[in-house]
């Protein structure tokens, strides 16, 4: 976001994409926990992340969050993993979905890490399941 106290258009769509990927309860226990320590960072990502990549055209939420998984894991952000599983009820990726794409993070990143990604993936479905917020 700019110096300005407005938030910028691609603030605003940055931050309208974030709520519709993570849901609102997500998003608002983020910028609730923010500090004038970490405000800057949380406006970069709701930026470039959500106002940049997450909402260009190129790519649908679904194809997007497939591909955030497997990189994710590729690079063993285990609390971005599950995040961003439980953000699947929200982008439309299924569990074939992320079950394919941490296959293929077993032979072009390796087995530990999606060994791990998978043993992260199947705790998130089961609170899911069990209708637990993870």
């Amino acid at each position: 976001m700019s110096d300005s106290s407005r938030p910028s258009e691609r603030y605003k769509q940055g931050m309208a994409t974030r709520r519709a990927v993570l849901g609102d309860s997500h998003v608002d226990r983020a910028e609730a926990g923010s500090t004038d320590f970490d405000k800057p960072f949380q406006d970069l990502i709701t930026e470039a992340a959500w106002g940049h990549v997450w909402s260009r055209p190129g790519l649908t939420k679904r194809e997007r969050s497939i591909v955030t998984i497997a990189l994710l894991a590729a690079l063993g952000q285990d609390d971005e993993v599950a995040m961003h599983v439980r953000a699947t009820v929200n982008t439309g990726a299924s569990r074939d979905d992320v079950c394919e794409a941490l296959l293929h993070v077993a032979i072009y990143a390796g087995v530990p890490a999606a060994n791990h990604a998978i043993k992260i993936a199947k705790q998130v479905f089961e609170q899911m399941d069990a209708g637990k917020a993870a």
